[in-house]
């Protein structure tokens, strides 16, 4: 096994080429180095203390599902066919450039479009993995060791599948989005332990949640469907932990340290909404330079929807563990997020939801 050491990730993309015969010698693991200053924690009263948390921890072993085979692997979505839904508010479905492209380039182009979200999952679940690692170590309560080892189990195989579909149903993998890199690395190297779970339980995994669901409700392929299906079972209960563990502990905090996690929050929410924003396929397709790419993402009415969208899953749960103080709102309301305020939050889980079986892979259309 050879392992290099880069000092960021990498930058172009990567196909994977049915035709590839490879030796082990022929393997080569990339690796960047950080380091953290994490503080770790023993616990040594083994009582429940939350019955919450013990029940999502069950939750989370009853309904464990195994990438390998519980996915329907043999189905290959068709070369000519589209993976998701034409969506004809989408801005570049209106522009010129797009028009001009063949049939068979648009259909390219939504492979690579595709290719370059589900990238940034893949890369966002390995970073919820080291988090939810971190988490084991230095989560201070019996139960939130727990939970997040199980959670650490559940980003483990979201990574594999994710992966997996990228490299035997479309053959390629897009590098990282920069902000959800500057992101991962804020959450991953800071020491405090309440501040991973807020960047990564509330804003990464609340993000996500939501933009799987909209993913899920636009494809057109049965498999992908079904994967996500799967992993927004499993992000609802992440984010349920976070909700249910932090609203307890940020009480006890001092105004001071309120403020301080209020104005992470925020910070991590300002990044995120530049994570959103992918222009590879744009540039490649559309023939855009990067800036102009991203400038006609920022413009379009159907975009900054899609945005704000993603953040109504975010905004509430800020709201109910009580870090959308007075300091920061004037913030978010010039981001224009606050109108989300009031919206349903995960506090109250739907348990019966939850505690559904898992749905096969000719069930799961009838499931949305």
């Amino acid at each position: 096994m050879k392992i290099t050491k880069t000092d960021g990730p990498p930058k172009d993309l990567l196909y994977f080429d049915e035709e590839m015969d490879l030796s082990k010698k022929d393997v080569e693991d990339v690796a960047e180095i950080f380091k953290t200053p994490l503080t770790g924690a023993y616990n040594w009263d083994y009582t429940v203390a939350d019955n919450r948390i013990k029940r999502l921890y069950e939750l989370g072993k009853e309904l464990n599902w195994n990438g390998s085979i519980d996915l329907n692997w043999d189905y290959t979505h068709p070369a000519d066919e589209r993976l998701t839904e034409a969506d004809e508010e989408l801005p570049h479905e209106t522009l010129e450039a797009y028009e001009s492209l063949t049939e068979e380039e648009k259909i390219e182009f939504d492979r690579h479009d595709n290719a370059e979200l589900l990238s940034q999952f893949l890369h966002g679940e390995q970073g919820a993995l080291l988090v939810a690692s971190q988490l084991v170590s230095c989560a201070p309560t019996y139960n939130a060791k727990l939970y997040a080892a199980s959670q650490t189990f559940d980003e483990a195989r979201h990574v594999e599948v994710f992966n997996r579909y990228l490299q035997e149903k479309i053959g390629i993998h897009y590098p990282i989005n920069p902000n959800l890199k500057a992101l991962l690395d804020k959450i991953l190297t800071d020491e405090r332990w309440d501040l991973k779970f807020i960047g990564m339980q509330i804003i990464i995994e609340g993000l996500a949640l939501a933009a799987f669901q909209m993913l899920k409700m636009l494809s057109k392929d049965p498999l992908l469907k079904q994967l996500l299906h799967y992993v927004v079972r499993d992000e609802a209960r992440h984010v349920t932990f976070g909700i249910n563990y932090l609203e307890d502990f940020i009480k006890t905090l001092s105004p001071e340290e309120i403020e301080e996690r209020a104005e992470f929050a925020y910070e991590a929410c300002v990044i995120s909404r530049e994570r959103l924003i992918n222009t590879k396929a744009m540039q490649k397709y559309l023939k855009m330079t990067e800036e102009e790419a991203r400038e006609f993402s920022l413009s379009t009415s159907a975009n900054a929807t899609f945005r704000n969208f993603l953040f109504s899953r975010v905004i509430p749960n800020l709201s109910r563990i009580g870090l959308l103080t007075d300091s920061v709102r004037p913030k978010f309301e010039a981001l224009g997020l606050l109108e989300y305020e009031h919206a349903p939050d995960d506090f109250e889980v739907d348990w019966v939801e939850l505690e559904k079986p898992l749905e096969d892979f000719n069930e799961i259309p009838e499931a949305i």
